[in-house]
């Protein structure tokens, strides 16, 4: 009897499994089987109450008020046939932007078509002929300010009249009111312009940048393909000289703040601008060039006379962020600094010369989330509890009675809402997908606007791997922080390949209690092939503190792949690995880093891919990488000892290289670059380009291509 039931039990189990569907990678990428549903168009009103979102019915897009509080929909904005792509809605209410065949250039500027409708009359009307960058309303709602062809321009909404601010710009010469690429790329904006709060000013960034060097790709699109020429400054080579330009609606004058050194060179950075709470004066950050000085300045909008407020220096670099407000008394403003060792919040009153700690101890702070409207309160979220989560939390400005507000284990990102009564959690766990909710100042949920419950019950039907958290101890008992996917059915008595996965730039973070981690379902679907998946957040990685962060200073790469080769070496001695079959793959910085591994590690890894890979830092942007190795000439071997294309003699494994050749951001100059050496040494490799894609390589049958010529690979050699 009891091997009848066992025999029926393990008959059942097996038919369990049976009945579970597979993962295919139509299914990702062609069906959207796995869609991951969101709140689109969510936009929170002034009046801290209502919100405004989009609903898609067919070809007909709806804009309508609703209640944050029960959801109760009132009127409605906008009803019509515009595929609207992102909107705004006037401080008076009366008009929208409606941003329409969105056209992206670089990563974040993008060039709309852009409607200015009537809500009463229901008018619309182009904003200009042409498309645009970033129009938007002045604060007072009488005019909306834009770019175009390198120039800032505004138009007055009740004369009509179409205002031209400046008229130098120039194509790779002179830009106005919009980023270069690479401040663009690496302090994370592009929209290069503010509106003062009174609506009389415009400051806006003027870049020249006639002696950065020129950087031509190919675009295979005629043929005689199309040569594409841009300005990129890499490692060591100059910027765009910048200036903040304060215009004057009334007057149509100019001030221009007074930032050079003291040597009168102006080779410095320009990562910030933001009005204080009076509208006469621009906050302008100035950071120098080896990015280890801020310095913040307050300039006088009629003048341009600067008034220093603020100084920080860091034996290393200093991060750019957004998380700094300035508090209505006038002379005192909330940020976040390492000065302690850990990212914590402040509050600097620059006229009694005073700094008052918020936050304390061994964690980091994520977002400045705001204050309430009393100034009572500062809202934030950091990873008090552990690395690997997000919660939010307030304090009492003089850094009191701190009390959690999502006290949930998890992941919660925070969307403010004005005067933060209530705030957009988007919750979400390793194996949860997203739940978006409306929460109240308290951190009570008042009510879930999207739960995937769709997701959750299709996810129910697939033969998933089961996916947890770990740690691998390294050099030093450092325990580093994973996850892992097994197989559905793992059997702990037989031996199973090892992939990795891993992005390990500085400050990253692949290992958090938030769902998808990468590429969740395609690492699923290897899984359930039979493969062990890990992903390992090594040194260099967030939210651990600035000394573990900030350790790979100089020597990019140098302690990240020591930490993935002593993690395969570990997994390779547990009882079901097969230390033969230990593969590693990683995109951009990740790339680079499994092209560093393979190499360096070549009697550890068996295989690997290397996806829009860095193959030697002289190559790269040189904001970024000067941030972390200073110059080329003042760092040589940090950038040759490092590089992958000086390894390449050492290749053993098989390795599979990928590059889009229209990528702006990591150019398919360093895989050519890479293969040149490869070539040299007599190393056999594998290659796959894709013409005219870029860092991300996507677009039509794109992503279908790539990751089933990444499966094949994987199948075949790991």
């Amino acid at each position: 009897m009891r091997f009848s039931f066992l025999l029926i039990l393990s008959l059942l189990v097996q038919t369990a499994f049976a009945q579970k569907k597979s993962i295919t990678l139509e299914d990702i990428w062609q069906k959207g089987t796995f869609r991951i549903k969101s709140v689109p168009g969510f936009n929170a009103m002034d009046d801290g109450t209502h919100y405004t979102d989009i609903v898609r019915n067919g070809q007909e897009r709806t804009i309508q008020i609703k209640s944050i509080v029960d959801g109760t929909a009132g009127e409605v904005l906008y009803q019509g046939n515009l595929d609207v792509d992102d909107y705004e809605i006037s401080p008076k209410r009366d008009k929208l932007l409606l941003r329409t065949q969105a056209q992206n250039i670089y990563r974040r500027s993008v060039l709309y078509r852009v409607y200015l409708y009537d809500i009463k009359s229901k008018n619309q009307t182009l904003l200009d002929t042409a498309k645009v960058l970033h129009a938007s309303f002045s604060p007072d709602g009488t005019k909306v300010a834009f770019v175009k062809n390198n120039n800032l321009f505004y138009k007055d909404l009740k004369s009509e009249e179409v205002v031209q601010v400046s008229s130098d710009g120039a194509q790779n010469k002179i830009i106005n009111g919009n980023c270069d690429w690479v401040y663009e790329e690496e302090f994370e904006f592009t929209k290069a312009y503010q509106w003062s709060p009174d609506s009389k000013h415009l400051a806006y960034y003027h870049f020249d940048e006639t002696n950065v060097p020129e950087y031509t790709m190919t675009k295979y699109d005629n043929l005689y393909p199309t040569p594409y020429k841009y300005k990129y400054p890499v490692a060591g080579e100059p910027n765009s000289i910048v200036e903040i330009l304060i215009y004057d609606l009334a007057g149509k004058t100019v001030a221009r703040p007074e930032l050079s050194n003291e040597d009168g060179t102006m080779d410095y950075y320009i990562p910030r601008i933001k009005w204080s709470n009076d509208p006469a004066r621009l906050c302008v950050y100035k950071l120098n060039r080896r990015q280890n000085e801020l310095n913040l300045y307050l300039a006088n909008a009629k003048d341009g006379k600067t008034e220093k407020i603020y100084s920080e220096t860091n034996k290393a670099f200093i991060e750019i962020n957004d998380n700094l407000q300035f508090l209505p008394d006038g002379h005192s403003f909330l940020f976040n600094s390492e000065q302690d060792g850990w990212n914590h919040l402040y509050t600097w009153d620059w006229k009694a010369k005073k700094l008052t700690l918020l936050t304390k101890g061994d964690y980091d702070i994520d977002a400045l989330i705001g204050t309430d409207a009393q100034v009572k309160y500062v809202y934030y979220t950091a990873a008090v509890n552990s690395p690997l989560v997000r919660n939010l939390y307030r304090v009492e400005l003089n850094g009191k009675n701190r009390k959690t507000l999502t006290p949930q284990p998890g992941f919660h990102a925070i969307t403010p809402i004005n005067g933060n009564r209530y705030f957009l959690d988007k919750y979400s766990q390793l194996n949860a997908p997203p739940v978006y909710s409306l929460l109240d100042a308290e951190g009570k949920s008042i009510r879930i606007l999207e739960d995937n419950a769709d997701l959750k019950k299709t996810m129910a039907e697939f033969n998933l791997g089961k996916v947890e958290f770990t740690q691998v101890e390294v050099a030093d008992k450092v325990e580093l922080n994973a996850w892992r996917i097994l197989p559905p059915n793992f059997d702990p008595s037989k031996k199973y390949p090892v992939l990795l996965y891993q992005y390990s730039g500085p400050n990253s973070q692949e290992v958090a209690d938030r769902f998808p981690v990468r590429d969740y379902f395609w690492h699923n679907m290897l899984a359930e092939k039979g493969y062990i998946i890990y992903c390992v957040d090594g040194t260099g990685t967030g939210f651990r503190g600035e000394a573990f962060r900030k350790k790979t200073y100089l020597q990019l790469g140098k302690y990240e792949s020591d930490d993935q080769i002593a993690v395969a070496k570990h997994l390779g001695t547990l009882p079901y690995v097969d230390a033969g079959r230990i593969g590693i793959w990683g995109w951009s910085f990740g790339g680079f880093m499994s092209s560093t591994c393979i190499m360096k590690g070549a009697d550890v890894f068996k295989m690997a891919i290397a996806v829009a890979p860095v193959t030697n830092w002289r190559y790269y942007d040189n904001i970024y990488t000067e941030r972390y190795m200073r110059m080329p000439s003042e760092n040589e071997a940090g950038y040759d000892e490092n590089a992958p294309e000086k390894m390449t003699a050492k290749l053993k494994g098989k390795f599979l290289l990928i590059h889009g050749t229209g990528d702006d951001n990591v150019h398919f100059q360093n895989s050519v670059a890479l293969v040149n050496h490869l070539i040299s040494d007599g190393k056999e490799f594998d290659a796959e380009y894709y013409p005219d894609r870029t860092h991300g390589i996507s677009g039509g049958n794109t992503r279908m291509h790539l990751y089933q010529r990444m499966t094949n690979f994987i199948l075949s050699n790991l």
